[in-house]
């Protein structure tokens, strides 16, 4: 019987030889390894026309040979749609073993969150679910309470002791408890549901000492169609505030809070600077065009690429191309490590959440063998310290987690984009993958797929897997902290 392979020509021949390969499951000498750097380097640049590509498609060792295949398809086609014709390197007979994805089971409650949005319009079913078990199904059901719940005492007396209980100090969390999360939702509900009430309460919340609480307060007076709060607001210290108070302000009052608008244009985050320049595009002032364009030059000097949406904003606002943008220029070198983990060394990373973020701690084994480079910047980023003390600033419990911002922002992230290195890995359940900008604007913050998410798969790198702690992983609310992130060292048998 012929049986017909669905990878590609070279794929399959490969693959038809098993004790061959086998055989060439040797060490590579010095000068191998130097030629699977030249590969991978080339693959960054986006440069077909390396001859490490023609020298490593004539070598003997089959995983070379997969990483010149796999490279020439990335360059030449962004989306790679060839990817499901390349096997795994792990996959092949000249690696001791292959490290499949594991399939994790759901927490019951994310069936009662899922649910919950077939139910937005029944006020009885949004009081039960308010009194859930889980903090996040909680949360969900205050976030689709509507006017018509009104009539409900239950929920509205549930909403205002939310409030009551929210502490000065919400730094800290018990595992599988809240802290501020309860009453800045409250708020905001407590504004579709009581007006007047919701009024006399926000002064505290938007004077908090916790950021998170003075952003939902600024997402309560834009339900309140409060102006004067808002502009209040667009002046807070923290850039996130801003972004919040400036976006809602914008839709309330138009070309009116031009000068806090105005003002925001000289913050130092990215995420207020952007919201700033989108809310005065089309101002009638004289003095605008000046202030963004000088925004724009300062943003070009700071060399970070993942301000991209900002510097495009301002280009916008100001009326000029966006190809005027200068992102900065990078230089491409070969990250530490970088060949090991395309040739599948076993590299895995414990995070540990801070004791204020309910403690706890996940596994995520690198997968270098789709993504080398960018699992081996990401290595050297933890090994730097560089994410201890972020936090996760998106939680979508049906959807992912997304942090790891130095700003608690998606539009903050680190200086050098990071290139994509699109697989055949999909994006399951416990799969780690690269948030972006666009195509190849890596920001190095972590998303954390919470459920099959395969639409995904054509646009985001996914550069590692959770291993060990899912549970971790689905218990994390919006602003909870990293301690650190730091390698396991994998014993040697």
């Amino acid at each position: 019987m012929k049986v017909y392979c669905r990878f590609g020509q070279l794929a399959c021949a490969l693959m038809a030889l098993p004790v061959a390969m086998s055989a060439q499951g040797r060490t590579l000498t010095a000068v191998d390894s130097g030629l699977v750097g030249r590969i991978l380097l080339a693959e960054d640049r986006r440069d077909s026309t390396d001859v490490a590509f023609v020298d490593g498609a004539r070598h003997s060792d089959v995983r070379v040979r997969v990483l010149v295949q796999r490279a020439l398809g990335r360059i030449r086609d962004p989306l790679f749609a060839a990817r499901d014709s390349l096997p795994p390197l792990l996959s092949l007979p000249a690696f001791p073993a292959f490290r499949s994805s594991r399939v994790w089971p759901e927490p019951a409650w994310r069936l009662r969150f899922r649910g919950l949005a077939d139910h937005r319009n029944d006020c009885a079913a949004l009081r039960l679910a308010l009194s859930d078990s889980a903090w996040p199904v909680r949360l969900y059901a205050a976030d689709l309470v509507t006017a018509p719940c009104v009539t409900d005492p239950a929920i509205g007396a549930t909403l205002r002791s939310w409030l009551d209980a929210l502490p000065a100090n919400a730094t800290r969390r018990a595992p599988g408890a809240v802290s501020w999360h309860a009453g800045a939702h409250a708020i905001v509900a407590l504004a579709r549901l009581y007006p007047g009430e919701a009024r006399q309460r926000i002064d505290g919340l938007a004077s908090h000492e916790q950021w998170h609480v003075r952003v939902y307060a600024a997402r309560a007076a834009a339900v309140l169609l409060d102006t004067s709060r808002l502009r209040a607001l667009a002046h807070d210290a923290n850039d996130n505030v801003k972004e919040a108070a400036i976006e809602a302000l914008a839709k309330l009052t138009g070309h009116a809070g031009d000068d806090s608008f105005l003002a925001a244009l000289n913050a130092t985050g990215a995420q207020a600077v952007r919201a700033a320049a989108v809310a005065l595009k089309g101002s009638p002032r004289t003095d605008v065009t000046a202030a963004l364009n000088a925004a724009f030059e300062r943003w070009v000097k700071r060399a970070n690429a993942s301000a991209h949406d900002a510097r495009t904003a301002l280009l916008a606002a100001a009326g000029r191309p966006l190809s005027d943008d200068r992102p900065p220029m990078m230089p491409v070198v070969l990250p530490p490590r970088a060949i090991a983990l395309a040739l599948g060394a076993d590299v895995r990373l414990r995070v540990t959440m801070a004791p204020s973020s309910g403690g706890g701690s996940f596994v995520v084994v690198l997968r270098g063998d789709v993504a080398p480079m960018m699992a081996a910047r990401i290595l050297a980023l933890a090994r730097s310290g560089y994410y201890t003390g972020l936090g996760w600033h998106r939680v979508e419990p049906d959807f992912v987690i997304q942090g790891l911002s130095p700003g608690e922002n998606e539009y903050v992230g680190w200086a050098q984009s990071l290139r994509d290195e699109l697989g055949i890995v999909h994006h399951t359940r416990g799969t780690v993958g690269m948030s972006t900008r666009g195509h190849d604007t890596g920001d190095a913050q972590w998303f954390i797929n919470l459920k099959d998410n395969l639409r995904l798969d054509s646009d985001y790198t996914v550069f590692g897997d959770v291993v060990e702690g899912i549970d971790v992983v689905d218990g994390v609310l919006e602003g909870d902290v990293v301690a650190s992130i730091t390698e396991i060292r994998i014993k040697s048998h």
